[in-house]
């Protein structure tokens, strides 16, 4: 899909335990878009606006770096 003007990045790297956004998807800031498993801790990414889900960069059981881009919305 096309990205969009926001990219959600991984504030650490982890495991995609659940995405819960698709692409097309309307959010409000705060929605959570998936969770990150890091150090046996599991922590949600939030939408830092609201916004349309423009593209979802990553799947379930994916390692994802610090800075991995994983959403974009617009």
């Amino acid at each position: 899909g096309a990205a969009g003007s926001v990219a959600v990045t991984a504030p650490m790297p982890g495991k995609i335990l659940g995405v819960k956004a698709s692409a097309g998807q309307a959010v409000k800031k705060g929605d959570v878009l998936m969770i990150l498993e890091a150090m046996k801790m599991e922590n949600e990414i939030c939408a830092p606006q609201d916004g349309t889900i423009a593209s979802v960069q990553v799947a379930a059981g994916d390692s994802v770096e610090s800075g991995d881009v994983l959403v974009t919305m617009d």
